[in-house]
């Protein structure tokens, strides 16, 4: 193929994918899964035309000048001669393959007739976890598991998955409790590591339109200028040497041991390891080392090195945490989202998760298997069927009511009462209406039994009998008690209840 025709078909294509973007900007669907969709396919176009148009501008320069030889040829020479050449070249092409199908540029990128095309950019099913739910929620519970087990964490127990979301950016003085010297280790920079490429990769699948290169880029520059500046916090040669918690002081500039390549938290540590056998091995294996030749230019050469290699460790590490640090900045609204869907979900059975995530998936890809994200709204708008696979209750519209406030009210927690015929009360707020209402009322009183507050919560005929029994024999009680509160005393002094005193006074013993 010509270089011309090169620059025409580029030319066209880009044209074409713009004339896509144009087509699915201003699509707006119900689910968010299918928005999701079209913004990774108008990103797909919108990358594949940025390189086109390199391209383009790669076959214009004409580094090798094949472009000028060719419109020297149409210019200069006999144009029918070029033009007879090339239509030779495309009659012995075809006639050497002669089945070779023609691909239909006009259509390459279009919708169907019936609004459905073809997915472009990757596949969404496959980018999310079930956790994330389509680019709705984190998915950190790994991550919390790898911030668990580094060095120099304290108390992990109490470090649930919502407090993690809360602290998990705080990787700086003073929120931040892990020493300078633990963050050196290789568990701590992988961790680090596997967070940031978490953050941004999830800030890329979620929001595909978005120009997460550039603001990587600007993150990165603001580092280099912090960091050129000695602003990084917890990375500073100035900083004070203590941090504040508590009242209690907490040294942060470690020291290193040359001979043994590690880190200690404080000087009397050091100190103390310079004591030890395995330090002592270091260090003759170190001199042996020297005295075989390398010398003493060496030896300052391989400290200066090794003092490079650190400060190289350092700036990575640090720059690691001040990208995560902004990127969590940036999804915060997404964070808060996913702290409240945990706290929700804590709160729910095995099996009424298992229901909320088929209830999702089927709202994401259709009862039966799913249809195009693209198909019009005809079928549904003509059918009057009400898709309710929870089996919610009915709001005043007609509607099921949102899951949610299904939740709220408890009404998927069954009540049953006795007195009341075992009629069952669907949630908490209708099972404590009940006992004022007739059909409980009357329940008692066909029981022979005077409805009063005490028979509150009480929902067995047995339990109700017994407890009604009881009440009678205590005011039976009480009037006892009552009837010998009165004293009668006889002509003797003697004192004793009115009862008493009668009946002694019938039988004339008084």
């Amino acid at each position: 193929m010509s270089r011309l025709e090169q620059i025409r078909g580029l030319h066209e294509d880009v044209e074409r994918l713009e004339a896509a973007i144009a087509e699915r900007v201003d699509d707006q669907y119900p689910r968010p899964r299918d928005n999701l969709s079209r913004d990774h396919a108008i990103a797909y176009f919108a990358h594949r035309a940025s390189d086109e148009a390199a391209r383009l501008l790669e076959l214009y320069r004409d580094g090798d000048g094949t472009l000028e030889a060719e419109r020297r040829a149409l210019t200069t020479g006999d144009p029918f001669e070029s033009f007879y050449k090339q239509l030779a070249a495309a009659r012995e092409h075809h006639a050497k393959y002669p089945n070779e199908p023609v691909e239909n540029l006009e259509k390459a990128y279009r919708k169907n007739a019936d609004g459905s095309s073809a997915r472009f950019g990757p596949d969404i099913d496959l980018l999310f976890s079930g956790e994330e739910a389509y680019g709705r929620y984190l998915d950190m519970a790994l991550l919390r598991e790898d911030y668990a087990n580094l060095p120099g964490v304290k108390d992990t127990t109490r470090m649930t998955y919502l407090h993690y979301l809360d602290n998990f950016d705080k990787l700086w003085p003073p929120e931040c409790l892990i020493k300078k010297s633990d963050k050196m280790s290789e568990k701590y920079f992988t961790y680090v590591t596997s967070l940031s490429e978490y953050l941004e990769s999830f800030l890329r699948r979620s929001r595909p339109l978005e120009d997460v290169d550039k603001m990587i880029a600007e993150f990165e520059a603001e580092f280099e200028t912090m960091w050129n500046e000695h602003k990084v916090p917890g990375w500073t040669s100035d900083e004070p040497s203590k941090a504040k918690k508590g009242g209690v002081s907490e040294p942060q500039e470690s020291v290193y041991c040359e001979a043994c390549d590690k880190y200690f938290s404080t000087k009397g540590v050091y100190d103390g390891h310079l004591n030890g056998k395995k330090h002592k091995q270091n260090e003759k294996r170190k001199a042996s080392g020297q005295a075989n030749g390398t010398g003493e230019k060496n030896g300052v050469q391989n400290e200066a090195s090794l003092k490079e290699k650190i400060n190289i460790k350092e700036r990575v590490i640090a720059q690691r945490e001040f990208l995560v640090r902004k990127l969590a900045a940036t999804m915060q609204d997404l964070r808060s989202n996913t702290r409240v869907n945990v706290e929700r979900r804590q709160g729910m059975t095995e099996r009424e998760r298992e229901l909320e995530i088929q209830a999702l998936m089927e709202q994401e890809t259709g009862p039966a298997g799913g249809r195009d994200p693209n198909q019009g709204d005809e079928e549904e708008e003509g059918s009057s069927a009400i898709y309710n696979p929870l089996k919610l209750p009915m709001a005043w519209d007609g509607k099921p009511i949102p899951f949610w406030l299904y939740k709220l009210h408890g009404l998927g927690n069954e009540f049953n009462c006795e007195i009341c015929g075992n009629y069952i009360y669907m949630g908490r707020r209708a099972y404590d209406k009940h006992f004022i209402e007739p059909r409980h009322t009357y329940g008692l009183r066909a029981l022979g039994i005077i409805p009063s507050p005490l028979f509150r919560d009480v929902t067995r005929i047995e339990d109700a009998k017994r407890l009604w029994e009881q009440q009678q024999s205590t005011k039976k009680a009480e009037k006892s008690q009552t009837d010998n509160v009165v004293q009668m005393e006889d002509a003797e002094g003697n004192v004793m209840p009115e009862k008493v005193y009668y009946d002694l006074q019938k039988q004339g013993l008084l």
